[in-house]
C-alpha cells in the first residue's frame, strides 16, 4: 500500500511577495478579494517593504507615527502595487541605466610615458618594457615604452529592462544574522522558515514522531549563487583585481538550500540532496520526495527550491541566448516610442504576441508528509502529490530546444488524474498551470503538448494558466512558484487569468484549450486536480498531479474510517489556531525566520552506537541498523 503523499505546509517569497497563507496567490487576484482578506496582504506586503510596521498594538506608518488601518491603506497601497510583481529593475538589484561592460584596449607609447602606482597595485610580474623606480615606501614611478594593456571603465544602458523582483525594500538578510550570505542562501532561510511555520506544528513535535532517518529535504536551484557574494564573486574577482574570499566557493553550490535548511533550520540528519534540471528543478526535487514517502522510506520531506538570477551578469547570458524579452522588442511588439512602468508589467505574455521570457527571483518551500503522521498529528492538509513524471528529449539538434519528452510527461499525468478521479473528472474539473515562459517557441510548443494531450483524452476546452504572466520565470524554483501560489485555488475559488496577454497569438494550438486572459471563477470545489508542467533547456520535461484538498480528504477517509478522521479533526482545531496566529503575528511584521546558529551541535563522541542502532542526543527516537537485505531470493 503506497502513503499518500499530502501537502501540509507551504511558504516562501516571490515577487507576490509572502506565499504562506495564499498571500502570494491573493496578490494575483487582489481585485477579486473582499475587504478583509485584500487589506490583510496588503498590509502583509507594507511590512514586509517597511512601509509600515507594528507597534504598541496599533499600526505604524514610515515615520513611526501610529495610524488608522483605513487611513494606512489608503498610502500604501499604490505603493505596494506599483512595487510588487514584473516591474522594471530597480537599483536594489543593479542600475539599468550604467551596467558595467569594460573596454579592453592597448595603448601604443611611442615617446616613453610616465605615471605612479602605490607599491601594492604593482603586478607580480612586471612587464619588460617597463623601468620601475621607488619614489617612497607606498608610491612607485613607471616608465614605459611601446605596448601597455589596459581596460577602460565604461558601462552601457541595459538591453533587458524588467524582471520578477522580490517586494521593493524587502532584504531577508536583515531579519537574521546573514552573515554576508549570497541573496539566494537568505531566501531561503525566510521561504523555509514560512513554510515549516505555516503548518502550525512545532518542528520538534514533528520530528519526535518519527526516526531522524525517516526526515527529507530536498531543495536546490538550477544556477547556484551567481551573484558576489557566491559563484559570481569567485569566478570575477580575480579579474578585476579583488580577494576572493573563503565562503563564495561553498556558498555558491547548488545544493545550497537544501544544505542550510538542514544545518541551520532543522537540525537534520535524515536524507538530503538537490536535483538540478534547469525550469523543473523544484519538481525534480518534489518527485524524490513523493517517492520516498509513497515507498515508506520517509515520512517528512521539506522540499524546496530558491533562485536569484536578477542580476546584470545572468540577465546578459540569457540575452544573448536571444531568451529575453528585449526592450527593443518590446517597443516594436506595441508599436511604441518609449517604455512606460505599465508596459515593463506586461513583459511577460504568455501564449500571446511576446519576444522573450521574464526573469525572476524566488524562494519556495513545500512541507509533505505521509497521510498517517499528517492524521496522527492534525496536519491541515492542503492537498496531495501523488506522482511526478519526468522525461527526457531523445536526441536532440540543439542542446536548448524543445523536444518529445514533455508530450510523455503530460500524457501520464493525464491519465493517472483519468484512473483515479474518473474521466469526467478529468474532462472537467482539472487544469493545467503551464511552464508559459513567455517565448515565441513556447508559446508553440507547450500549447501544442498540452493540445496534443487534451486530444488524446477527449478533453473539450481543458482550461491552462500561466502565473509566470505575473511574476516572470524563476528558473528552477518556477515549479515551487506553480505549486505555491496556484494552491489558492481552492481556497478563493479563480484560476488567475493570463491578464497581460492582450490576445492570443495565432500560432499557438489551442483547439482543445480555454486560455483566459481575465480570471476565471470555478468555486473553491470547482476544480479537483490541477498538473504542474515544466519544459527545461536541455530536455528537463517534468509533469505534477496535484490533488484537491476536498478529494485528498475523500481519499483519507476512505482508507482511514470516520472515526480516525474525528479524531484527526478534534486535534486540527489547534494546528490551525497556531498557524493562524502566525500569520496574523506575520502580517504585523513581527515574525523572524528560524536560524539556529551553532546550535546543538555534535560529533562522533556523543553518539551511542550499537549493532542495533544510533541514538543522538537531542533526537528522541534512535536511527534504526536493522536493515534488511533487499536481495535475499539470490543468496
Amino acid at each position: 500500500m503506497s502513503q499518500l503523499p499530502v501537502i501540509v505546509g507551504f511558504g516562501g517569497i516571490s515577487p507576490a511577495g509572502r506565499s504562506s497563507f495564499h498571500h502570494g496567490y491573493r496578490r494575483l487576484i487582489l481585485d477579486k478579494l473582499n475587504s478583509e482578506k485584500r487589506s490583510e496582504t496588503l498590509l502583509d506586503l507594507a511590512t514586509l517593504m517597511g512601509l509600515a510596521g507594528y507597534r504598541d498594538n496599533s499600526y505604524i506608518d514610515q515615520q513611526g507615527t501610529p495610524t488608522a488601518i483605513s487611513e494606512l491603506l489608503e498610502v500604501i497601497t499604490p505603493q505596494v502595487c506599483n512595487n510588487t510583481l514584473i516591474r522594471r529593475i530597480e537599483k536594489e538589484c543593479f542600475d539599468v541605466h550604467s551596467v558595467t561592460f569594460n573596454k579592453p584596449a592597448t595603448i601604443n607609447a611611442e615617446e616613453p610615458i610616465t605615471f605612479t602606482l602605490r607599491k601594492r597595485q604593482l603586478p607580480q610580474n612586471i612587464p619588460s618594457n617597463w623601468s620601475v623606480k621607488p619614489l617612497s615606501a607606498t608610491q612607485i614611478e613607471v616608465t614605459l615604452k611601446g605596448d601597455l594593456e589596459v581596460i577602460f571603465p565604461d558601462f552601457k544602458e541595459a538591453l533587458v529592462q524588467s524582471a520578477g523582483q522580490l517586494p521593493s525594500g524587502f532584504q531577508p538578510g536583515k531579519l537574521y544574522q546573514s552573515r554576508n550570505h549570497p541573496r539566494n542562501i537568505q531566501m531561503t532561510v525566510f521561504g523555509a522558515s514560512d513554510a515549516l511555520n505555516s503548518a502550525g506544528i512545532p518542528w520538534d513535535k514533528i520530528a519526535a514522531a518519527v526516526s531522524p532517518d525517516q526526515i527529507g529535504v530536498y531543495a536546490s536551484n538550477s544556477i547556484g549563487q551567481l551573484d558576489d557574494l557566491g559563484f559570481g564573486g569567485l569566478t570575477k574577482y580575480p579579474s578585476i583585481g579583488k580577494r576572493t574570499t573563503s565562503k563564495q566557493m561553498p556558498l555558491g553550490y547548488a545544493q545550497m538550500p537544501a544544505d542550510f535548511v538542514n544545518a541551520y533550520i532543522l537540525g537534520s540528519v535524515g536524507v538530503t540532496g538537490g536535483s538540478l534540471g534547469a525550469c523543473a528543478t523544484f519538481l525534480y526535487n518534489l518527485r524524490s520526495a513523493v517517492n520516498d514517502i509513497r515507498s515508506g522510506r520517509r515520512k517528512v520531506v521539506l522540499v524546496g527550491g530558491s533562485d536569484a538570477p536578477v542580476t546584470q551578469e545572468i540577465i546578459e547570458g540569457f540575452r544573448s541566448m536571444g531568451a529575453l524579452a528585449e526592450d527593443k522588442d518590446l517597443l516594436a511588439l506595441d508599436n511604441l516610442t518609449e517604455l512606460c512602468a505599465d508596459d515593463y508589467r506586461k513583459a511577460c505574455r504568455p501564449f500571446g504576441n511576446n519576444c522573450g521570457f521574464t526573469i525572476a527571483e524566488s524562494s519556495q518551500f513545500t512541507l509533505l508528509m505521509s497521510d498517517d503522521l499528517a492524521l496522527e498529528l492534525g496536519a491541515d492538509i492542503f492537498g496531495a502529490v501523488p506522482e511526478v513524471f519526468v522525461n527526457a528529449d531523445g536526441h536532440k539538434k540543439s542542446i536548448s530546444a524543445p523536444g518529445i519528452g514533455n508530450y510523455i510527461t503530460m500524457g501520464k499525468a493525464a491519465s493517472l488524474v483519468q484512473s483515479m478521479l474518473g474521466q469526467t473528472s478529468l474532462h472537467q474539473r482539472s487544469f493545467v498551470q503551464a511552464h508559459g515562459t513567455s517565448t515565441p517557441q513556447n508559446r508553440v510548443t507547450e500549447s501544442h503538448v498540452i493540445n496534443e494531450t487534451a486530444k488524446a483524452f477527449g478533453i473539450q476546452n481543458w482550461t491552462v494558466a500561466a502565473l509566470k504572466c505575473f511574476i516572470g520565470h524563476s528558473q528552477g524554483t518556477a515549479g515551487g512558484d506553480q505549486m505555491n501560489l496556484s494552491l489558492g485555488v481552492w481556497e478563493y475559488g479563480y484560476i488567475p487569468g493570463i491578464i497581460t496577454t492582450p490576445e492570443f497569438a495565432s500560432d499557438i494550438h489551442n483547439s482543445n484549450l480555454h486560455l483566459s486572459n481575465q480570471h476565471i471563477e470555478v468555486g473553491p470545489q470547482g476544480m479537483d486536480s490541477m498538473i504542474l508542467n515544466s519544459k527545461g533547456f536541455g530536455g528537463n520535461n517534468a509533469s505534477a498531479v496535484v490533488l484537491a484538498p476536498h478529494i485528498t480528504r475523500q481519499m483519507l477517509l476512505k482508507r482511514h474510517g470516520q472515526e480516525t478522521i474525528n479524531r484527526y479533526q478534534d486535534k486540527l482545531v489547534a494546528t490551525r489556531e497556531a498557524a493562524a496566529a502566525y500569520d496574523q503575528n506575520s502580517i504585523k511584521g513581527l515574525t523572524r525566520p528560524i536560524y539556529l546558529y551553532d546550535h546543538n551541535v555534535l560529533a562522533g563522541e556523543d553518539l551511542e552506537i550499537s549493532n542495533r542502532e544510533i541514538r543522538l542526543p537531542g533526537y528522541v527516537q534512535s536511527v534504526s541498523l536493522d536493515i534488511d537485505n533487499p536481495f535475499d531470493d539470490m543468496n
